[in-house]
Formats: C-alpha cells, structure tokens, sequence
C-alpha cells in the first residue's frame, strides 16, 4: 500500500498537475494558520503554495474554470486544525510523522509518512497531528472551481 500511495503522489498525480498548470507562481508570502487550538497549543500553517495554475480546458458543470494549488501544510506536536472544507477536491500526501483525520460521518482514520489519501469536496473535516511530541507534515494538491478559496471553515 506504501508503494503505491508514494506512486499515486509522486509518480502520477503530481506530474499530472504540474503538467497540467499553464500558469506557475508563488503565493502568499506568509504562512496561514489553520488552527482551531488554544493560545497555548502550537497551531498548524500552510506554506505558501509551491505552485498554483489554472487548468487549461477544464470546466465546472456551470462553466467556470478549474484552478488548482499544491501547499506544505505543518503540524507541530499535538497541533490540529480547524472545523473546515474544501471547496475542491484535495490530495493529500504525508511527507513526516502521523496525521489523524475527522470527517463528519466517518470514523477517524491514521495516516503515517509515506501514506496518502483522497479527500472528496465539500467534507467538513479537522486534521490533527497524532503525535504530542513529533511534528507532522503533508502535502496537500486542491483542484478547484477558480478564484475559489482553498478552505472554508465550518461551525
């Protein structure tokens, strides 16, 4: 499962969406927080994206065109994030350390580095690092409707 995971990410997905954005760039230049954790707690941050680009030729069922946007995300210890959504469709990849998911309506489930997964659009969910004294870290790919944001926090 290893192997093929790492294969899905890197050999397949990855070319795919790089080979697919017209469009390469830099974004923010500051890390966003994506906690819901307390003053004292270490809060997750995004990274600012690797690469962002429209995907040339795709189209929403309304006909808006679809962008797309690969970040680090970072997971100090006992870290999670907030109640959120993505209005797109997410690819995740676990670069370090151990990550549990939350989605509403599903048992959580643990990711360790070298794993990946699938998160449909639209899933209220929240990410947290298992460990309480080893950081986590993932690569996340979003495909998207344009100009859409990357997450949506939820109540």
């Amino acid at each position: 499962m290893n192997k093929i995971c790492k294969a899905l990410a890197l050999g397949i997905l990855l070319p795919s969406t790089l080979g697919a954005c017209s469009a390469v760039a830099v974004a923010q230049p500051a890390p966003a927080t994506l906690s819901g954790t307390g003053a004292s707690d270490p809060a997750p941050t995004r990274e600012p994206a690797l690469l962002e680009g429209k995907l040339e030729g795709l189209k929403t069922a309304d006909g808006k065109g679809v962008d797309s946007v690969m970040y680090i995300a970072n997971f100090p210890p006992g870290s999670y994030s907030a109640r959120h959504a993505h209005p797109g469709w997410e690819y995740n990849y676990i670069l370090k350390g151990t990550v549990t998911f939350e989605v509403v309506g599903k048992p959580p489930f643990t990711l360790k580095a070298g794993e990946g997964m699938y998160n449909p659009r639209g899933n209220t969910h929240t990410v947290r690092n298992a460990s309480k004294t080893e950081p986590a870290q993932l690569v996340s790919v979003l495909v998207k409707e344009e100009g859409a944001p990357v997450a949506v926090n939820v109540p």
